[in-house]
């Protein structure tokens, strides 16, 4: 699977600096869950779902250890950790990937910032245009909107804890959202300025997913353990006063509702 060149850096987060030194293999995924239909693993942070120039893909990889073939429902951006969810037939793919054609599937992702939102909590809702770089932005059009509804909280001194729910599922959407609301996610190579030194990942990772699949319904959680500020007693403690199933969400936004 490769491993990691051995590397210390130090990361800053608030009051917090961190000296890290890591020299143990990576691993691309940790598996969580198999059934006759799916797989759901939790994927690390750093790796692409599909072959990267020499790279081996997360899902060639994963055919190769598991000794079956697999399809695709939903992507992780290669900055981004935690549940994915992959079929064992096509017949599976079709109706899983169904469930999030439809927003039947609830996602919950946690990141963190340096920088506090122009508002605690709200919806953020509009149209992903490219940018430059690889990049997109948020128009204020309603064609097509990417809605993301968010929660934040502190998370130490000089950090942001945000909890994020998507409805829609477009490109770079969390982290285009993020940054519109002035709290662009740590690590990210797009949408926040270069720091020095470098952060030890991005800071965004897919919490929990839970959906209802032939009569059965199903939650998975995957608790974010790669990174260093993920670590921290503060980010911890923020994380568990959070239960997402408790919190009040908006509906799917129309293409009348306003940006945050």
């Amino acid at each position: 699977m490769g491993r990691l060149a051995q590397l210390e850096l130090v990361v800053t987060f608030g009051d917090n600096r961190l000296s890290i030194r890591n020299s143990s293999p990576h691993h691309m995924y940790q598996l969580i869950a198999q059934t006759e239909q799916f797989i759901v693993i939790s994927k690390d942070p750093g790796v692409s779902v599909h072959r990267d120039q020499s790279d081996k893909g997360l899902v060639m990889q994963l055919e190769q250890e598991l000794g079956i073939k697999l399809w695709l429902v939903h992507r992780l951006d290669r900055i981004t950790s935690g549940v994915m969810l992959l079929a064992t037939s096509a017949e599976a793919c079709n109706q899983l990937a169904e469930l999030f054609r439809q927003r039947r599937v609830e996602k919950y992702y946690i990141a963190l910032s340096d920088r506090k939102p122009n508002k605690k909590q709200g919806r953020v809702i509009g149209d992903m245009l490219k940018g430059r770089r690889g990049g997109w932005r948020l128009a204020r059009t309603r064609e097509n909107p990417a809605i993301t509804e968010f929660y934040s909280r502190s998370a130490g001194e000089g950090g942001r804890l945000l909890l994020c729910r998507p409805s829609t599922g477009q490109t770079h959407q969390i982290r285009v959202a993020m940054k519109s609301v002035g709290a662009p996610i740590i690590g990210d190579p797009l949408y926040h300025e270069h720091m020095e030194p470098a952060p030890d990942r991005g800071y965004l990772h897919a919490w929990q997913l839970s959906f209802e699949l032939a009569g059965r319904a199903y939650h998975y959680v995957a608790e974010p353990d790669r990174g260093q500020l993920f670590r921290l007693e503060s980010v911890r403690e923020a994380l568990a006063a959070w239960d997402p199933a408790s919190m009040r969400w908006h509906e799917a936004g129309s293409r009348d509702t306003p940006a945050v």
